[in-house]
């Protein structure tokens, strides 16, 4: 029971990386807030959390609109009276070079990966303060630190996010917020799988993505989530800023 009467928000929590973090942080005690933008993915994760006994309700939320997040972040503090950790996970994949992407997958791509993070922690930090602090845990990947080939607004989306994280961190300690990333190498989730799908040979794709990492395999999303956890208890308190990488050593080479 880490995380014990903590309230946490979670992004994209419907699926993938999201969902397994939402389960685990109810196990752990936490009080989840499911936080989506398709109803149905959300409601599901919820009805698995209040089956395993644990407590949550589900939030709609397109998070690149301001509007959108206040009302998310006002809805928290209604029912919980507080928000004690942010996991900012929503997220959205592009292929293509700087040549290829379009205009509009360049803008979508910035305005769910980044904008929606600086969103959610514009309106979410405030609440954070007036209680005495907080932890944000930022989803960057493994593509915000090294140039992975044809998916340019996907890596600079996550470069960007991981020098929001150091800008908040350091702007944010004095008032007890840490925040702090996790960068997860390539991860068997329904984004992932769906990239797969797309390539002409979906089985040489999958295993070219395996093998070229050193554990020689992708990653689940329970893995993840127990990295998000660490970050997001206590025991870890004196990080911030910092960025823990689960990428099966691709970026280690």
């Amino acid at each position: 029971m880490r995380l014990k009467d903590k309230v946490a928000i979670i992004t994209g929590a419907g699926a993938g990386i999201g969902q397994a973090t939402a389960l685990l942080f109810a196990k752990e005690g936490a009080k989840v807030v499911v936080a989506d933008l398709d109803p149905k993915a959300g409601k599901e994760a919820l009805d698995q959390i209040k089956k395993d006994g644990g407590q949550g309700v589900f939030v709609q939320v397109d998070v690149a609109k301001g509007n959108d997040v206040k009302k998310m972040v006002q809805e928290t503090v209604k029912h919980h009276g507080k928000i004690d950790i942010l996991v900012n996970n929503a997220g959205i994949y592009t292929k293509g070079d700087v040549v290829s992407t379009s205009e509009e997958d360049w803008d979508r791509i910035l305005d769910v990966n980044l904008r929606g993070v600086y969103l959610c922690c514009k309106y979410a930090i405030p609440e954070m303060i007036n209680k005495g602090g907080g932890a944000i845990v930022n989803i960057a990947s493994e593509a915000g630190l090294v140039g992975i080939k044809n998916q340019v607004a996907y890596n600079v989306s996550k470069a960007a996010l991981i020098m929001l994280t150091k800008s908040m961190a350091v702007d944010f300690a004095p008032q007890s917020i840490r925040v702090n990333n996790v960068c997860p190498g390539t991860t068997e989730t329904p984004l992932v799988r769906a990239a797969i799908q797309k390539e002409k040979d979906p089985k040489k794709a999958r295993r070219a993505l395996e093998e070229c990492r050193p554990a020689n395999r992708l990653g689940k999303p329970e893995e993840i989530a127990s990295a998000i956890l660490s970050m997001a208890s206590d025991e870890l308190g004196y990080a911030t800023g910092s960025s823990l990488v689960i990428d099966g050593g691709y970026t280690a080479q």
